[in-house]
């Protein structure tokens, strides 16, 4: 299935229906009065959130959504019916903002969260609401309220509790595949990953999702390489995997590069917590690790971890260290109340 994470799309209220001016008229009955309905109102349009579908390929092909008009009153104090409403269906980690994409609508990120968008128009007053002892046949009445309409602007920004980040040609993808079922397209070249991914990490019994997104390059906070919008996909995660290339000449230079794309794009991520990890040992000797290592420590002033997604090696140690990090933060999340020890 094609990945869209944005689109614009043009959605409709419906209007009310009009009321009727109508008057009873049967045999023997020479003064009936008005018997004018009122008219239904308009369809809602809604926006709801749901773990079905993930993503927005959905609107890219079905730009107008419209909801149906409310039904006309109809003589013999019959009302109208109302018009029917849309409900727009939305991945969970949907942002709903103006056409402009800059002010924010709605924010849904749990499954089954529902917000109005559009409200239908009012259904109109027939004529038997104006009967009176002063005027026994009233032609007036009051049309139905107009239809809203606007454009809004669907930005999917995934859930996920580690987000993976790092240059092009990482091993991100490598190791996603290489700790969850997902597959995604591996090659030794950069850009192989298009689009972002999604994976479920099992370790002692304890489960957390992973998201691979593209590789960063310098700009990327200012949309280089569409960098912004990737970076989005990691706003929501507990905690960053940033995964360096053990076998390029400068370790720390590619390091110190993803670290200020993630400053310069700012919304909270340069405070996630972070765990550093140098990729593709099985290339390298013993004195080629510890020089990584090294300068990787020099540059972050933290000890970072060293990984090969291809022998395996040293990837259950950096599972467990990260189910460390998020699962008491997700339980305390979850439950409101985290005891010491239970991560399970």
């Amino acid at each position: 299935m094609q990945f869209v994470d944005e689109c614009r799309i043009y959605i409709q209220s419906g209007a009310g229906g009009n009321g009727c001016q109508s008057f009873r008229r049967e045999k023997f009955i020479e003064f009936g009065g008005p018997d004018g309905g009122d008219g239904g109102r308009g369809g809602h349009v809604f926006a709801e959130a749901t773990d079905a579908i993930n993503t927005l390929v959905d609107y890219r092909y079905r730009q107008h959504i419209k909801a149906k008009r409310g039904q006309n009153g109809m003589g013999q104090n019959r009302t109208g019916a109302n018009g029917a409403d849309v409900v727009i269906k939305v991945p969970v980690g949907t942002q709903i903002l103006d056409e402009e994409g800059e002010v924010m609508l709605a924010d849904l990120a749990e499954p089954g969260q529902r917000v109005m968008l559009l409200e239908g128009g009012r259904g109109g007053i027939g004529n038997a609401h104006f009967k009176s002892s002063t005027n026994r046949a009233p032609r007036k009445t009051i049309p139905g309220g107009p239809n809203q309409e606007m454009r809004i602007t669907l930005r999917l920004k995934l859930l996920a509790d580690v987000g993976l980040v790092g240059l092009p040609n990482a091993g991100k993808s490598t190791f996603l595949a290489a700790v969850s079922n997902a597959r995604p397209k591996i090659a030794d070249y950069p850009f192989s990953t298009l689009v972002p991914q999604l994976g479920v990490v099992t370790i002692d019994a304890r489960t957390f999702v992973v998201a691979d997104i593209p590789g960063l390059i310098e700009g990327a906070h200012e949309g280089v390489g569409l960098g912004d919008r990737f970076l989005g996909h990691v706003e929501r995660c507990r905690a960053l995997l940033h995964l360096v290339d053990g076998t390029q000449e400068d370790v720390a230079a590619a390091y110190r590069t993803v670290r200020t794309e993630i400053a310069m794009y700012g919304e909270g991520l340069e405070e996630k917590p972070e765990l550093l990890v140098m990729t593709k040992i099985d290339a390298l000797d013993a004195e080629e690790r510890k020089a990584g290592l090294k300068a990787l420590k020099t540059a972050s002033g933290t000890t970072p971890m060293m990984i090969s997604g291809v022998s395996g090696e040293g990837v259950e140690a950096v599972l467990r260290r990260l189910a460390e990090m998020i699962l008491p933060e997700r339980d305390e999340d979850e439950t409101g109340d985290y005891f010491p020890g239970d991560v399970s």
